[in-house]
């Protein structure tokens, strides 16, 4: 993966840059130290790393304000970071950076159970707000595989989702407002504890940003009531087209459950040696869970076990205990970690209109064939969302080159078929390349525009999301 060459320049300052940021925050949290940068050094797409030339660990939004300031009057790039979970390189640094890490900006701010909303800082993990708020019978809906670990500030991002978000939908849904710093330094806000803001939606444009306009260092996020119950339903199908049509059926016949997963024989192989949940022996599997009163629930689950039968599935087992719903669940819940003890693997992130499905699972065993890796799929089936983990060999000449070659191939089919390159994980440097594939001249040429009000110099997060040559160019420009 190519990266800008460093400015010599703005290594040559490094010791000035250093002195003046120890000005503006407490002695541990500027790193300088290249055994302790390399901490740094990758997120994790860990097949690419590079150690930041500066690491600085802000408290407040005033030090954020304080540091981009600094880093704006030398020229410096920024590359905000939140736990460092990104699946996309999202906080992959360049040499001459300063990483902003949001790790300690971890306080609720204000809670508010009559509006439904509670302001935290953004480096908060995902499952810590529901921490903060199950105690009053709440919930905060997004909920990312990676939620015990990741940060609000990478959630917003990246706009990510997780299994829940068929009903509740991604984050975007469930943000209302947020502080931001700019990269000059200048802090503003953007929404509130409101449903919907006046004049242009600018909200819609940060979430998603993947740091290119700003640092978000406090949001205000929706808080739901817990529903009154939830119940899941495992179905095991002899292969992944049948599973893939089943779930266009559901979706077809006006049911919402609130979460649709698939996971296919190699997966479900891993997490039965991993975990133990007692998955079938299947080709594929659907966890299709639904919530509300009981009499809802069983409602639900009727029409939805009657689709699925039609398809002959190879079991059908319906949740009858909270216990129950747990070993159903925990098979998904272990995937990653899973496949992880088995194998090197690329995850990677495409949407899909859900009727494509087949289609597409089937084009990935072909392409899987041709490149000669394995493929393991595990996602958010309800809403389209792929996470085909391909898998190679890191220590294996050519393999992760091949990898990479197959997953650009498995993205273009998402794109052809009326989807688009991401779901949740984001464009970062993974994707960027294949922003052309699916936008034309003009769409990037408007979407760079935008950064050019927000980050006139190019300095946030540099080598993401456009294609290098073009935010190369852009950068030279200013």
């Amino acid at each position: 993966m190519q990266m800008p060459v460093p400015d010599s320049r703005i290594l040559s300052q490094k010791p000035q840059l250093t002195a003046a940021l120890r000005k503006v925050l407490p002695a541990d949290a500027v790193i300088t130290d290249p055994a302790e940068t390399r901490a740094y050094e990758c997120d994790a797409l860990t097949a690419y790393r590079c150690p930041p030339m500066i690491a600085v660990l802000p408290s407040t939004t005033q030090q954020v304000s304080d540091v981009l300031k600094i880093c704006h009057q030398f020229g410096v790039p920024v590359v905000p970071r939140g736990s460092g979970t990104s699946l996309a390189g999202g906080a992959l640094p360049t040499e001459d950076c300063v990483i902003l890490g949001v790790a300690r900006m971890n306080d609720v701010l204000e809670t508010d159970y009559d509006d439904r909303f509670i302001r935290v800082q953004t480096g908060m993990t995902n499952l810590s707000v529901t921490g903060r708020v199950e105690g009053e019978g709440f919930f905060y809906a997004p909920d990312p595989s990676s939620q015990l670990a990741c940060a609000i500030a990478g959630n917003i991002a990246m706009n990510s989702g997780g299994a829940h978000c068929l009903k509740y939908g991604v984050t975007t849904n469930n943000l209302l407002g947020v502080t931001m710093v700019m990269m000059d330094g200048e802090v503003v806000e953007i929404g509130g504890p409101y449903l919907d803001s006046g004049g242009l939606d600018l909200l819609g444009l940060i979430c998603g940003s993947e740091g290119q306009l700003g640092v978000v260092t406090e949001a205000v996020l929706r808080i739901l009531p817990k529903p009154e119950g939830a119940r899941p339903v495992l179905v095991g199908f002899d292969t992944n087209e049948v599973a893939g049509a089943c779930v266009s059926d559901i979706i077809e016949a006006g049911v919402l459950p609130v979460a649709i997963e698939f996971m296919d024989r190699p997966c479900i192989e891993a997490t039965e040696a991993f975990a133990g949940a007692g998955y079938p022996d299947c080709e594929s599997l659907l966890i299709i869970e639904v919530e509300g009163s009981d009499a809802e629930i069983d409602e639900q689950l009727a029409v939805i076990t009657a689709i699925a039968r039609r398809h002959n599935p190879v079991e059908v087992r319906e949740s009858r205990s909270s216990d129950e719903s747990a070993r159903i669940w925990l098979g998904r819940k272990s995937a990653f970690g899973a496949m992880g003890q088995i194998n090197d693997y690329m995850c990677l992130d495409g949407t899909i209109p859900v009727s494509e499905l087949p289609r597409v699972l089937g084009r990935m065993n072909e392409l899987s064939d041709e490149f000669g890796l394995k493929v393991a799929n595990v996602f958010h089936a309800g809403d389209g969302n792929l996470h085909p983990l391909i898998l190679f060999d890191a220590n294996k000449d050519g393999d992760l080159e091949t990898c990479e070659v197959m997953g650009a191939e498995i993205l273009k089919l998402c794109v052809e078929v009326g989807g688009c390159l991401t779901g949740e994980h984001g464009v970062g440097v993974e994707k960027r390349d294949l922003m052309s594939h699916q936008y034309d001249p003009a769409d990037l040429e408007a979407q760079m525009a935008v950064k050019d009000v927000f980050d006139p110099k190019w300095l946030l997060n540099p080598a993401k999301v456009f294609p290098l040559a073009n935010s190369e160019t852009r950068r030279g420009a200013q």
